[in-house]
């Protein structure tokens, strides 16, 4: 009986122990791995990662939120590739070329 008892603790401490994010369905694999690593390096609570459909295609903002001065976004398409990066130091505004303000708001796909 100690054994079960024992076991079933074990069981429940390791599952409970995992973190299941909270990320909108019908987001991309690669993407959702890029939260799941995001999430874990964010450090303002206020972080969050935004879809876009931008150029004709879906893309993901990795706001980095507004506890830090200066972070950039880094912009990902639906094959997380790297399409740029918005804010920073320099205040980028454009991806290849184009003012991002042209991209159509979407959802928001996870806040930490």
């Amino acid at each position: 009986m100690k054994h079960i008892i024992a076991s079933f603790l074990i069981v429940f401490l390791v599952l409970g122990s995992c973190k299941k994010l909270d990320i909108a369905d019908g987001t991309p694999r690669c993407i959702k791995q890029k939260i799941r690593d995001y999430e874990k390096d964010a450090s303002c609570s206020d972080a969050h990662v935004d879809e876009y459909e931008f150029q004709s295609e879906i893309v993901y903002v990795f706001s980095p939120g507004s506890c830090g001065a200066d972070m950039a976004a880094p912009v990902y398409d639906s094959k997380c590739n790297n399409k740029g990066k918005l804010g920073g130091f320099a205040g980028n505004t454009k991806i290849d070329g184009q003012e991002f303000s042209t991209a159509k708001f979407i959802k928001t796909v996870w806040e930490k």
